[in-house]
């Protein structure tokens, strides 16, 4: 592999399709009123190619059908989603016009560039079909395969088929004991990366000698976040699975979009990694949309709380137990962020390595990359080490609790930011935390640095307390948590029956869309037919957005088909209102709004019943290890879809809307109120 094509496939794989990159952001993008279409429409195709494609996506259809049934409850069924990609991508492409070429072309190079497309929607088709074939007969060469290689993992959040591309280093020998370095690649922003697209690059950039690389989808153009981010650990997830991976040395790097992407998984995820190593992209919101977009933001305060959940500035501290090299061009204004990130860390003490490419704008200078590279090398080579005799932790949400052998449980505050620092030595653990109620010490087998004892002694705060004893295999689990009176006290366990935000369950109403989701239509006539109109239309919309920004197929079901099986597996995401849903109506007198005939009702607010509507999110009343989301999909809309750092949570944990306002490019119509509720979910006016 020679340096050159190295760099040329790594920067096609920072900006592919870099035709449309130009259009992707910039001040043309600030006009709420006049928004165009992520992704883009796509040109048309001739009739007969159509129907050529889509008999083959029938007859590919019909052979997963057989292999389902073939395969049933064997094991070899979990490769199924290995042929479902190929199925997938035609088929989308197909359903929802996404054959995309260079729109500039003219003429016989237009119709050229479309023929490519139809032969690249030919060549996923052959392959899909082959690995059926192979599946028939109980193969799957593909497993064993060196070199690039895409697969696919069934996702867990709406049961839909997801691809990812890995690339297998020659060295790999099937059932070896040898364990790999894992590398996960975070793609740049690509309007037109549909999953034709991204399985026809196939990419095979090698970071290190005997190195895995896994190169993410991340559900398409979102900055891995929301859904994107739970692909990265899904994905990581099967090829760990089906390959042998050295869990201490995996690094996550990314450039551009994927830059910012690296720095939400550094300081979120910090006692995942062995290095990290962001390139441009973004590091927070605000301070980049002004320099990058040209953009005054003006936020509600609820708004302003929820930059907190991907403003990576706020858990800069995290990097403490994470050998960090980020890399910007010189001239490249998305320098920005790795400058952001540089101060925010020199706030805590920490001096970030930040590698920059001489006179070089949004790309990687290939000396410097050199270099980038020689030290991430010797950082996997050294390893992550999984007990640190010293953790520092801070997280504003409990979506993000945990850095190695430290776990936060509870907050006092939610939104506001808590910290933990915990160091070991012989005979204790010593903590200050500030912001935490509840925490747990977990040593896995042989990772205990503490005297074997029945007795270990842990401080928390000035508080010393006495921990559950330590086994003889030198693993130890230790829960804290604060009493009533503010002291803490070692626990035997947390209590699951008590409704409290915890970690999973903490809200605000985009977290539901964060794991396995069941949207629920109602069958019933609705209090007034303003609201029925609403809330039929804002389900459309959820449904279609999640197919065209994350990919997927939403599960539907209406309120009359339910099962308890339903509630005990999914966040339900309740359309309609206590009279249209069977679900709602249920569970209404049990929500801490109330919502009925006479109007919706927030403590002392109260609003009229032919005007507005409900948006919540709750723990299910009916099992409260799960969500019930109220008549929202993911709060970000089509304004916030022109630039990645625009996506972030726009509703908080409840919100009331004033109909008289239409939904539009950024809100489902004009916010009445909007709030969070407490650590115990009630109303803040309520709680005594």
């Amino acid at each position: 592999m020679t340096t050159r094509w190295f760099i040329a496939r790594l920067l096609a794989l920072c900006t592919p399709f870099a035709v449309l990159a130009a259009y992707a952001d910039g001040p043309g993008d600030n006009v709420p009123a006049n928004v165009r279409p992520v992704p883009p429409p796509g040109v048309e195709i001739a009739a007969a190619a159509r129907n050529e494609l889509q008999a083959g996506v029938e007859a590919l259809g019909k052979d997963i059908d057989e292999l389902k049934k073939q395969l049933d409850q064997k094991p070899q069924l979990e490769l199924l989603p290995d042929v479902q990609i190929y199925h997938n991508a035609v088929r989308y492409a197909l359903t929802y016009n996404e054959f995309y070429i260079n729109n500039t072309l003219k003429d016989a190079e237009r119709q050229k560039a479309i023929d490519k497309q139809i032969d690249t929607a030919r060549k996923q088709l052959k392959l899909g079909t082959e690995r059926a074939a192979q599946l028939k007969q109980g193969k799957a060469p593909w497993t064993t395969e060196t070199g690039p290689v895409v697969r696919g993992y069934l996702s867990r959040i709406d049961g839909s088929v997801q691809p990812y591309a890995l690339f297998v280093p020659a060295s790999y020998q099937p059932n070896t004991p040898t364990r790999y370095r894992l590398d996960v690649w975070c793609h740049g922003r690509g309007e037109t990366l549909t999953e034709l697209n991204f399985l026809e690059q196939r990419p095979g950039a090698e970071f290190g000698a005997n190195t895995f690389v896994l190169h993410l989808y991340g559900r398409y153009c979102c900055a891995n976040k929301f859904a994107g981010e739970i692909d990265c650990l899904e994905a990581m997830a099967n090829v760990q699975k089906h390959y042998p991976i050295d869990e201490n040395r995996r690094v996550i790097r990314g450039f551009s979009m994927g830059g910012a992407a690296c720095w939400q998984f550094a300081v979120h995820y910090p006692g995942m990694w062995a290095a990290a190593a962001p390139g441009a992209g973004f590091s927070e919101t605000t301070e980049f949309l002004r320099v990058f977009q040209k953009e005054t933001i003006k936020l509600t305060p609820s708004e302003q709380k929820l930059l907190h959940w991907y403003d990576c500035t706020d858990y800069a501290v995290n990097l403490f137990n994470l050998p960090t090299v980020a890399y910007s061009g010189e001239i490249d204004n998305q320098k920005q962020a790795a400058d952001m990130m540089e101060g925010a860390m020199k706030k805590e003490g920490l001096t970030l390595v930040h590698l920059i490419g001489p006179k070089t704008g949004h790309a990687y200078h290939p000396q410097t990359r050199v270099e980038l590279n020689r030290r991430i090398d010797k950082l996997a080579q050294r390893g992550r080490d999984p007990v640190p005799g010293h953790v520092k932790f801070t997280t504003w949400t409990l979506r993000y609790n945990k850095c190695l052998w430290l776990k936060l449980e509870g907050l006092e505050k939610h939104w506001e930011r808590a910290t933990a620092d915990a160091t070991t030595q012989a005979d204790e653990v010593q903590i200050t935390t500030q912001n935490v109620t509840a925490l747990s010490l977990n040593f896995g087998s042989g990772e205990c640095p503490l005297d074997a004892t029945d007795k270990p002694k842990v401080t928390i705060d000035d508080q010393e307390l006495v921990g559950t004893p330590i086994l003889s295999d030198r693993s130890w689990t230790s829960h804290f948590a604060k009493n009533k009176d503010g002291k803490w006290a070692t626990v035997a366990q947390f209590d699951d029956k008590e409704l409290r935000k915890r970690p999973g369950l903490q809200g605000p109403i985009d977290d539901a869309f964060m794991d396995s989701f069941l949207m629920v239509k109602p069958t019933g006539k609705a209090l007034n037919e303003k609201v029925g109109q609403w809330t039929a239309g804002e389900m459309d919309h959820a449904v279609k957005a999640w197919r065209a920004q994350f990919r997927g197929e939403a599960r539907i079901r209406t309120d009359a088909d339910v099962s308890d099986a339903d509630i005990a597996a999914h966040n339900l995401i309740l359309w309609g209102d206590p009279s249209s849903n069977k679900v709602l109506a249920k569970i209404a007198d049990k929500l801490p709004i109330k919502w009925s005939a006479e109007g919706v009702r927030v403590g002392k607010q109260a609003f009229k019943p032919d005007g507005h509507a409900l948006v919540l999110i709750y723990p299910n009343p009916l099992n409260p290890k799960r969500y019930v989301v109220l008549n929202s999909g993911f709060t970000f809309r089509e304004y916030d879809y022109l630039n990645n750092a625009r996506q972030i949570a726009k509703l908080p944990d409840y919100a009331v809307i004033d109909l008289a306002t239409p939904p539009n490019a950024r809100a489902p119509g004009a916010i009445a109120t909007a709030g969070f509720f407490d650590d115990d979910w009630k109303l803040v006016e309520e709680k005594k």
